[in-house]
């Protein structure tokens, strides 16, 4: 078990036991009170528990080794880890919604006490630095998980407010607003798991990666001087502190097999040391030293900045025997009709240039 591992652990060890102490009393004193926020507010707890117990045991499995089955690791468990956070959140909050309203309908006298007060202060308390030591651990070791329990801890130390306010009117004002009050309670609780869970599957379906660290990808490899240009950048998240990925790259076309084997490997090995990210390396070749090339490359900019849908273009190669240009472009997603937009530029081009063959590859935005 790595360190990265043994700290998760640990921190949901510590949320176990705190959450274990205020079931404990919060339950007692929701018995004792008949009041069904303190009650809630218990449950909540428990699942919070459960929560701890699935991050635990998703750990422990995300750390196994990577094996002929699964020969990327089993990192993306943590993800799934989340998802099953995110389930027992909101089924916590379709259960308090269902007894809130029941408490609407049927109202029945809490009595709340000194010692109810103490207990729902302390809740508060408690949970709001548990929350902020979640958050905080959660980003410091990327784990999606530990972020969702603090934010789950969080919006508790904001429900166990609303419990408060609700004594404060029984005590002072004989007024009972539990009903009303829990159902708020269930809004904040299936507000909290739906957002875990439209992160989580996010991650699944797969996100742009961080723009930051895209450019700081980008600048490593554009820091060889034998690199023109880096293009392409593609991450496949398998766990927080697994990136596999790929990169193209433009070098002068007189470079050899073993010059740019050579390459390959120092950006590689100094991608994954550097900024832990597995990196397979494209090649693309350039060669528009000379005038007639740089009059064609000249043109194509000019074409293809008449269209604001069109990023960026890169790997621009003249084969001048053949009498044929090759080039790649990045159109922005909300061009509907890129093949579309690509018979244009094509089309405008060889008006200029009607004995040239342009051959177009589109590029996604995959990355700053």
């Amino acid at each position: 078990m790595n360190e990265r591992t043994k700290e998760i652990v640990m921190v949901s060890y510590k949320g176990i036991l705190a959450n274990i102490l205020l079931v404990v009393f919060k339950a007692i004193v929701g018995i004792i009170a008949n009041s069904i926020s303190v009650i809630l507010d218990a449950v909540n707890n428990l699942s919070d528990v459960l929560s701890s117990v699935i991050t635990i045991i998703g750990t422990r499995i995300a750390n196994r080794d990577a094996d002929k089955k699964h020969p990327f690791g089993h990192g993306r468990v943590e993800y799934i880890t989340s998802s099953l956070i995110a389930i027992i959140v909101l089924s916590a909050g379709f259960l308090s919604m269902k007894e809130s309203v029941s408490k609407i309908i049927h109202p029945s006298e809490t009595k709340f006490s000194t010692v109810t007060i103490v207990v729902i202060i302390a809740g508060i308390i408690t949970k709001y630095f548990l929350g902020k030591y979640f958050k905080k651990k959660g980003d410091e070791l990327k784990s999606g998980a530990l972020s969702a329990s603090g934010a789950d801890a969080s919006f508790d130390a904001i429900i166990s407010t609303g419990t408060l306010v609700s004594a404060m009117f029984s005590i002072f004002f004989k007024i009972n607003i539990e009903g009303f009050l829990g159902a708020v309670i269930s809004i904040f609780i299936l507000k909290a798991g739906y957002e875990i869970m439209q992160d989580t599957l996010s991650n699944i379906i797969g996100v742009r990666i961080d723009d930051d660290l895209s450019i700081e990808v980008k600048n490593y490899v554009n820091s060889f001087p034998e690199v023109i240009g880096a293009y392409d950048l593609i991450l496949h998240s398998y766990g927080p502190e697994e990136l596999i990925g790929s990169i193209h790259i433009e070098v002068d076309d007189f470079l050899t097999a073993k010059d740019i084997d050579r390459l390959s490997r120092k950006i590689m090995v100094g991608a994954y040391n550097k900024l832990g990210v597995i990196l397979t390396i494209g090649i693309y070749a350039t060669n528009v030293k000379d005038e007639y090339s740089k009059a064609i490359k000249n043109s194509v900019y000019e074409e293809i900045s008449k269209y604001n849908s069109v990023l960026q273009m890169h790997g621009f190669y003249v084969e001048e025997s053949e009498k044929l240009v090759h080039f790649d472009i990045i159109i922005d997603f909300d061009e509907k009709n890129q093949h579309g937009l690509v018979y244009r530029i094509t089309e405008n081009l060889n008006k200029v240039y009607p004995d040239i063959e342009f051959v177009i590859n589109i590029d996604r935005d995959y990355s700053e």
